[in-house]
């Protein structure tokens, strides 16, 4: 078989050996132009005047473009109609792009742009979500999700636990940072080369941006070297500009951002401040949950609606609630806007009531993993969400409990608190946490996806789908299933570049669905195709289309066979259709957007992780030592490529989470945009010892492809473990007599506070 097999990422040797073609790789066309976007270094100000004539003078400058040079719309937004490519009379955060430098270098193009002379007024200031609250400045209304009535719950339970704590943003420090290449083509049609996650949001903005329509735009892209979310809906601000440049100077235009640049330029994942207020019984059963969720959006909605909904849909995680409030505000401020991030949304509402499981826990003083399989899912639970969607495979309880056996959790837990007895400064800390994550757009109608596939008259096999691929896998997985279908070897399948021109319409490659939608997309097309060959190949070898079988590279019918390549070239002769557009669209999903009450997801991806963390209390240094992860991909397409998934997205959850601070001076600019500042994992903080193991009983439910499952974000929220060994830790300090609220990312300055404030 071809799938459910482990098989090496098609693109692995060549980006080992450096090889891999990367958009800044592509041969440069002859004349190519640079570009270098100029950025507002005020958070808040009205553009009083802005004179460029000395910019437009300047050696090698070509043009020069700002608001008024926009031949269509000046609006590059997913959907809020409020984000200029261009600021025109105000800006609204430090890096929002003013106007743009066209030259022959890209080095004259930055050395024009520092000739500008513009005039700023400023503005008042709001950063912090604390400001905006004061303010009650929001991108839209505050959203509730009730259950039940938690308030009477909370107040009639047995003992109650409250509190309120901070998780930072996040950068997505992809190593291929922003960039794109446009193309001038005739009568004003233009090709962009963009490093998206979305090509056809790009090649739509695009066109808004020129005063075009979609047919005269070709967004096209091969690979990126990393997403993760932030190349979703921003990427746009390059390629529209690039796109606007090759138009007004009839030559090859492309945008390269530096680091530095790209890190003030684009958003992050939402910081959050969550509250919560739980009452629970003598035995730790919650009985109601009131949550508040506030998020730093921005300027400007971008994606931050949806983004925030997912918060609150996975507030629950994978605990039946019985009664629970959940109320999300969504607040503007003069920073970048915030934006698609790995998880989008699910970790910031997820963790909190894993903190709230450990608090519960305390005040009990039993055990949390006690405390989660008494509240999780399961078959003596009414399983309906806080949102109304019944969870009709829940399977935490037994994840948890083969984790909790095969990493030896319990004899590890007393192992650690009998160390602890006897360890001054140094204290260790051991969480484990589940996972139960919704997967599916919850944007309904972006659960569709497309395909193409050519079999050529000598066999080969032509693919290509909607999805992009960024590292993750995807096209690997997708032209396995292809192989699996005609059962030939996957090195007959050539799998190409996604273009807009190829596949129409297409979703972003986001939402973990990249597999789940155009692997069954590519299905469909295959399988037209093959019923084709099979009603030809009966007649070839004399036989009922019944006798015929797909097997090894060869078509069997009765006593005689044919090669797969023979077959294709007798229906080529025979003037037989060897191409097909595949489509899927996800069934069964169904919700109100405005209520948020319904059915968001196809399926819920499941997992869970032990982890165990030191910490030095005189210091705040801290580290995690090891981690065991069992996590559920239903039948994998591709276990090696899966396991490759949960340890990288593991790995970025435990950064959000432990190292990566986003810093902002009280006049809006970050101060952490390079990587002297801000501090991503390296190989040196990957646990030494990390054991992944994918859930043999796994299955998925639902008729996914080949009943796999997404594991692109699932798997981010594992790190919640490292989170809750943290803060098991700092316990420690006090003998386990009190804990403290640990906010988030556990840098060793907010260790070293939590322990001085016990």
């Amino acid at each position: 078989m071809s799938v459910h097999k482990s098989i090496q990422h098609d693109s692995a040797l060549k980006q080992a050996c450096g090889t891999a073609r990367y958009l800044d790789d592509i041969p440069e066309p002859k004349a190519l132009l640079h570009m270098y976007i100029a950025m507002s270094e005020h958070a808040h100000g009205k553009i009083n005047s802005m004179d460029l004539s000395a910019v437009q003078t300047a050696h090698g400058v070509k043009c020069v473009l700002a608001a008024k040079d926009i031949l269509g719309h000046n609006d590059i937004s997913p959907f809020g109609g409020d984000d200029p490519l261009f600021a025109q009379s105000v800006v609204e955060y430090v890096g929002q792009p003013v106007f743009a430098v066209v030259a022959s270098t890209r080095e004259l193009a930055t050395r024009a742009a520092k000739l500008a002379n513009i005039d700023y007024a400023p503005l008042p200031l709001i950063t912090t979500i604390e400001q905006a609250r004061d303010a009650d400045l929001t991108i839209e209304n505050a959203k509730t999700i009730t259950k039940g009535d938690a308030s009477a719950a909370i107040k009639s339970a047995d003992h109650t636990t409250e509190g309120s704590f901070v998780m930072g943003g996040q950068d997505h420090f992809y190593l291929e940072g922003m960039i794109a290449m446009a193309l001038p083509l005739e009568d004003g049609d233009v090709h962009v080369y963009s490093s998206t996650q979305n090509p056809t949001e790009i090649q739509h903005l695009v066109a808004h941006v020129l005063g075009k329509t979609q047919k005269d735009v070709t967004v096209e892209v091969r690979r990126m070297g990393g997403g993760f979310g932030g190349k979703e809906t921003q990427p746009a601000i390059m390629a529209a500009a690039c796109a606007l440049g090759a138009t007004k100077t009839g030559q090859a235009v492309k945008c390269r951002l530096d680091r530095d640049d790209d890190m003030k330029m684009t958003g992050k994942r939402h910081d959050f401040i969550y509250g919560y207020k739980c009452g629970f019984d003598i035995t730790g059963r919650i009985l109601g949950l009131d949550v508040k969720l506030e998020s730093r959006c921005g300027r400007s909605k971008d994606l931050s609606g949806p983004i925030n909904d997912r918060a609150m849909f996975h507030a629950d995680n994978s605990y039946d609630l019985p009664s629970a409030k959940i109320m999300s505000h969504r607040y503007k401020t003069h920073t970048v806007s915030n934006t698609a991030f790995r998880g989008f949304g699910g970790p910031q509402g997820m963790i909190g009531i894993e903190k709230i499981i450990e608090d519960i826990a305390h005040q009990l003083g039993k055990d949390p993993l006690d405390m989660r399989l008494l509240n999780a899912y399961g078959d003596d639970k009414t399983n309906i969400t806080p949102y109304g969607q019944t969870v009709k495979d829940a399977v935490v309880k037994d994840i948890l409990e083969e984790l909790a056996q095969s990493s030896d959790y319990r004899a590890r837990r007393a192992a650690i608190r009998t160390y602890n007895k006897t360890s001054k400064v140094l204290k260790k800390g051991i969480s484990i946490t589940p996972v139960k994550f919704g997967i599916s757009f919850t944007k309904t109608f972006l659960n569709q996806a497309g395909a193409l596939v050519h079999v050529y008259a000598d066999g080969s096999v032509h693919l290509n789908h909607g999805g992009t691929e960024m590292g993750q896998g995807l096209f690997t997985k997708v032209a396995q299933v292809v192989a699996e279908e005609f059962k030939i070897p996957l090195g007959q399948i050539k799998i190409s570049a996604t273009r807009t021109d190829k596949v129409p319409n297409t979703s972003a490659t986001a939402a973990s669905s990249g597999s789940d939608l155009n692997g069954m997309a590519a299905l469909n097309a295959a399988r037209k195709i093959k019923l084709r060959l099979i009603t030809h190949a009966a007649i070839k070898l004399n036989c009922t289309e019944t006798e015929i079988s797909f097997v090894n590279g060869k078509i069997k019918g009765g006593d005689k066979s044919i090669s797969f390549a023979d077959l294709a070239r007798s229906a080529y002769e025979a003037r037989i259709q060897l191409s097909a557009t595949g489509f899927y669209k996800t069934p069964k999903i169904r919700y109100n957007p405005v209520s948020l009450m319904g059915s968001p997801f196809y399926y819920y991806a499941y997992g869970a992780a032990v982890s165990e963390v030191i910490i030095d209390t005189l210091s705040g240094e801290n580290k995690t030592v090891r981690v065991d992860i069992l996590h559920d991909c239903g039948k994998s397409l591709n276990p090696v490529i899966d396991k490759g998934q949960i340890e990288g997205s593991f790995i970025q959850g435990m950064g959000w989470l432990t190292c990566e601070e986003l810093v902002y001076d009280e006049a809006g600019h970050l101060k952490t945009h390079a990587p002297s500042t801000y501090k991503i994992p390296t190989i040196g903080d990957r646990p030494k010892i990390m054991n992944i193991t994918i859930w043999e009983k796994g299955c998925n439910r639902e008729e996914t492809i080949y009943r796999s499952k997404a594991v692109g974000e699932p798997p981010f929220m594992l790190a919640n473990s490292v989170y809750c060994a943290l803060a098991d830790a700092v316990c420690a300090s006090s003998d386990y007599t009190s804990r403290t609220n640990l906010n988030a990312p556990c840098t060793p300055e907010e260790i070293l506070r939590a322990v001085m404030s016990l």
